[in-house]
This record gives structure tokens, sequence and C-alpha cells, in this order.
């Protein structure tokens, strides 16, 4: 079975490059099944419910979320309604929605896909490797198949994650950064890894943010509002093989999509 997992969405140009290119990219690569990450789906800040339904119909079977999750309030009003939705595992009991959920395939397989944040240079949350170990061994009673999106700002923390994971899940794929790294691998004992899938969004943007901006915070360190930049998109992705039997990982591949790498049927 193969995984396709589409990184960070963010704002219009995000969920415009999700309704022109996740089908041709769906068309040409025939994923089992299609996750992506939405926390700055909504303006780069969050998910409504109508972006919520979009991505669904553009091709998504999961949503994955992250440190955003909250900053639009109508995520309140749904969250605990959107049964392909899952948020940070590790943020504090009682919050709402949940940070594991399960994708049911012909022949009753199933896939467990877990959302965990990571702590460093980020809000101080549960531990994520408790939080996520035990996710884990719920899952397996369950199924081998088990993708873990690890939200996270340092690479050494995802790559931890990663190492820590190797051979108790299917894949480990880090988010957040918005650039992608060019680390693709096969753990020794059959977890792929990539620490950062990159982002889905404005292409001549700074991790989608408006350029001036920025540039005007570095060079001020004043407040400034961070809106999302126009023109050209990119999207980012990474496809992974994976044994259903074993929930090994066999092949894992990075897709990336913009005006310096075009994309062919």
């Amino acid at each position: 079975m193969k995984i396709l997992f589409v990184g960070d969405v963010y704002g219009r140009t995000g969920r415009q490059m999700i309704e022109d290119y996740l089908p041709k990219v769906k068309s040409k690569y025939q994923p089992t099944i299609t996750i992506v990450n939405a926390e700055n789906a909504a303006h780069g800040k969050g998910l409504t419910r109508k972006i919520y339904r979009q991505l669904l119909e553009a091709g998504a079977d999961m949503l994955t979320m992250g440190n955003h999750t909250w900053d639009n309030r109508e995520i309140f009003e749904f969250i605990e309604d959107a049964k392909q939705l899952v948020r940070p595992a590790n943020f504090p009991e009682g919050t709402p929605g949940t940070g594991i959920r399960y994708i049911t395939l012909p022949h009753n397989t199933q896939v467990a896909v877990i959302n965990i944040q990571g702590r460093v240079f980020l809000p101080a949350l549960d531990d994520p490797f408790r939080v996520v170990s035990q996710l884990v061994d719920e899952a397996r009673q369950k199924t081998p198949i088990i993708f873990v999106d690890v939200h996270a700002e340092t690479t050494s923390e995802k790559l931890a994650l990663g190492w820590y994971l190797d051979g108790s899940v299917s894949a480990v794929i880090g988010t957040h950064t918005h650039v992608p790294t060019a680390d693709e691998r096969i753990l020794p004992r059959g977890t792929a890894y990539l620490t950062d899938v990159g982002m889905t969004g404005p292409y001549n943007g700074i991790i989608g943010v408006q350029r001036a901006s920025v540039t005007k915070r570095f060079l001020t360190s004043m407040p400034v509002r961070f809106d999302s930049e126009d023109g050209p998109g990119q999207l980012g992705a990474v496809l992974i093989q994976i044994d259903e039997k074993t929930g090994k990982a066999t092949k894992i591949n990075r897709i990336l999509i913009n005006d310096d790498h075009l994309f062919f049927d």
C-alpha cells in the first residue's frame, strides 16, 4: 500500500494548489490513502469547517494539525464531529478533538494516523515521547500500519522521535517548518523518516508569509502583521510504500511541485 502525505497547507494559495494538483498527483502515484496537514489552511491560521470539507472533497482522507490548531476559533464548533481530523495528541487532557484516528480500507485493513507536537521552542505540552508511545501501543492492537505526523520546530527533536519509534510505526514525517528537507530514508527497523515534508502554499513568500513583512520584523524587531504572500504556489509531499502485513516501509520518495520543479503527469 502507499500513503501520500501533503505538507502544511497555507492559506488561499495552498488550498488552490491542493485543488489544482492533488487530483493529478493522486492519479499519477495512485496512493491508497492521502493525508494532509491543514493547520495553516485558513489564511495561515487554523482551519474552518468549510475548508475542512473542501480539503476532503479535493481528495484528502485524513487531516492533521499542529500548534496553530486553535488559531481560528470556529474549530471549536466542529472538531468533535470531524471524524477525519486529528490534532496533536499531547495537548492537555480535556482538550477537544483527538490525536489518533483510524482509516479503514477494503478487507478491514486499518491505518492509524497519529499527530504529535514537539516541545522545543514551542508551547510546553505533555511529553511527546511518552504520549506517542502510549498511542502506538494502542494502535498496534489493531494494525501494524501506523503513520505519525511530528509537528515540531527542531530537526533534533523530530529525528529523535524518528529513531525512538523506528520499528514500531510505518512512518515518522515532520511538519511545521515549511521548508522541505532532503533526508528521506528507511530507518534500520523499517520506519520511513523525513525531517520536514515542506509546505503547500506561496512559493515566493517566507514560509508562506509576505516577504516584506518578515524582512521588516528582522530589521526592526517590532511586531508586524503576517499576511499570506500572493503569487505562484508550491506543493510539498512525500509518498511512502508500506508492506501491509508487517507495517514496515519499503520505499519513500519526496514530491515537490513549484515553478522550478514542474509537475508532469
